[in-house]
């Protein structure tokens, strides 16, 4: 490992007392290197880091798409991942790892992601582009002092680079390009190795893939570009060699100019071979044969951008990673229990939910019903609470689908939900549990044949069977779409031999139709509960 031993991470730092902050742990796997961090998270909304670990394992290679993982690459990385567990263990954290472009495009990810499970004892997230974005966003946040000014973020990763436009919390636009410095130098530089003549095919290459971000980004003047990853980071440090100046001992803040940056990717380039890369000051080892790839590409960006200076974060998607677990565990604890949507993933709901259901209110409440069903259930469905989470958003988005066509609606919103690039803040696989509980809110049950709930842990089928069941029963409760029924109250009769929902009402409707459409709908939670469900009206 090269930023700690095991042995010098093995107990949580001791300098200062603990403010009794949640220990989080974050993995960060990308296509060139992995890291670690290990934080206690403090009162403030800051943290304290206890263990931080970085790996150069090239998981990802190929001058296209990163279609396959080598069987090297992947030994290389669950070995990674089995030290990470370790030291995440050690300090008793709770750990959450993602991955990016090399896992994202790989035919045979799910052989990694088995290993990592089986071997490491990690389940790893699979993440969008997007979300990729979001997550180095919120890292840089944390590490900047540029909350209130607008924020162009570059961040160069191994296999694909991520620009966006922020202001705040917001952001405005981003994009996720298939660029990044193992693919280009796979393509232009391989073996490490420079020449006049592929430098030049290269910034062509990137000019004509750049051109229609340059054009969106027009209409987005900027006061400050940050630039995150070793890649920047590197180009900093040899920044301020290049000024005579000793490497910073820490490298957020720093900043390189656009001329600097012009000389420093000379430099690299006229350096023919890695070795030869290696004599100059600043050089980082493992990054050398890849470093020219990652010059040209920023400074092609400079060009295109109009960006006159850089601002070095030491934060990107890690500490975005630890922060967002932090934000969502935090915030639970003072949300309505009934409402388990933070912040970031209610807006992305809602705002998918407005733009595609015009029947808003009706999502509203049989999303409100299905939570008070799910709450007073537990007993009997026996989920995480956390899931409830999942159902309020396969509630408020069952609908969606009517936006291409009312016939076969659910199968058109499964489709929106899982393709979409509107929900930020959620995983792939919460996404297809949601997108899976809006799929079977009507017509057919859940069965082993269709593919995408085949592909389902069984855990993960019997909590869609469960969610969706319990959403067919809450929207047979708003047949009318008249919000008659306030309420329910539910009983379980003995152990587990009969659920009594009772729907409540004032005295002066009639609720007769949502009692009848229940009782039509109620057979998938009655499967998935195996017991017997009844209603009955409770008037108000």
């Amino acid at each position: 490992m090269t930023a700690s031993s095991v042995g010098d991470v093995d107990r949580p730092d001791r300098r200062r007392p603990s403010q009794g902050g949640e220990v989080l742990a974050a993995i960060d796997i990308g296509t060139n290197s992995f890291h670690l961090v290990v934080a206690r998270m403090l009162r403030n909304g800051r943290f304290e880091t206890l263990a931080s670990e970085k790996e150069m394992v090239r998981l990802g290679s190929g001058s296209g798409d990163m279609k396959l993982l080598t069987e090297d690459a992947i030994e290389r990385g669950v070995a990674t991942l089995r030290r990470f567990r370790q030291v995440a263990d050690i300090n008793g954290a709770r750990l959450r790892a993602v991955a990016t472009s090399a896992v994202r495009e790989a035919l045979n990810q799910q052989h990694f992601l088995d290993r990592a499970r089986s071997e490491a004892g990690i389940d790893v997230e699979v993440i969008s582009g997007v979300e990729e974005a979001r997550l180095i966003h919120l890292g840089v946040l944390q590490a900047l002092p540029v909350f209130a000014e607008r924020l162009l973020l570059i961040d160069i990763g191994g296999g694909s680079t991520e620009v966006l436009m922020a202001q705040g919390p917001a952001i405005e636009w981003s994009r996720s390009h298939k660029l990044g410095a193992i693919r280009l130098t796979d393509r232009f530089f391989p073996g490490g190795v420079t020449s006049p003549r592929r430098a030049e095919r290269c910034r062509r290459y990137l000019h004509s893939f750049l051109v229609n971000t340059a054009l969106e980004l027009r209409e987005h003047p900027f006061d400050v570009a940050v630039g995150s990853s070793g890649t920047i980071q590197n180009l900093a440090t040899m920044a301020a060699h290049l000024r005579g100046e000793q490497a910073p001992k820490s490298i957020n803040s720093a900043t390189f100019s656009r001329a600097e940056l012009g000389k420093i990717t000379q430099l690299l380039l006229d350096a023919r071979t890695t070795d030869e890369r290696l004599k100059i000051p600043g050089v980082e080892k493992g990054r050398a044969d890849i470093l020219p790839a990652g010059a040209v590409l920023l400074d092609c960006l400079a060009e295109d951008l109009h960006i006159e200076t850089f601002t070095v974060s030491a934060y990107a998607l890690r500490e975005g990673v630890l922060l967002d677990a932090a934000r969502q565990s935090e915030h639970h604890r003072h949300l309505d229990p009934l409402h388990h949507l933070s912040d970031l993933r209610r807006s992305s709901v809602e705002h998918l939910l407005t733009i595609t259901d015009p029947a808003v209110d009706h999502a509203h409440h049989t999303a409100e019903l299905a939570l008070q069903l799910f709450a007073q259930t537990e007993a009997a469905h026996r989920l995480p609470p956390d899931y409830a989470e999942l159902l309020e958003a396969g509630a408020l988005l069952a609908n969606v689908g009517r936006h291409i066509a009312h016939d076969a609606h659910h199968k058109h919103s499964y489709y929106i939900i899982r393709n979409t690039d509107q929900l930020t803040g959620f995983t792939s696989h919460e996404i297809e549990l949601i997108a899976q509980v809006a799929r079977y809110h009507r017509k057919s049950a859940p069965k082993r044949t269709h593919p995408e709930y085949a592909a389902l842990s069984p855990f993960d089928q019997q909590a869609v069977a469960v969610m969706a069941g319990l959403l067919r029963i809450a929207i047979g409760l708003d047949r009318g779409h008249r919000q008659v029924v306030q309420g329910v109250r539910c009983s379980l009769d003995g152990p587990g031999r009969k659920l009594t929902v009772g729907a409540v009402a004032p005295r002066s409707v009639d609720a007769a139709l949502e009692l009848y459409t229940a009782d039509a709908r109620k057979e998938l939670a009655t499967d998935a509960f195996r017991l017997d469900v009844a209603f009955e009206l409770v008037t108000v």
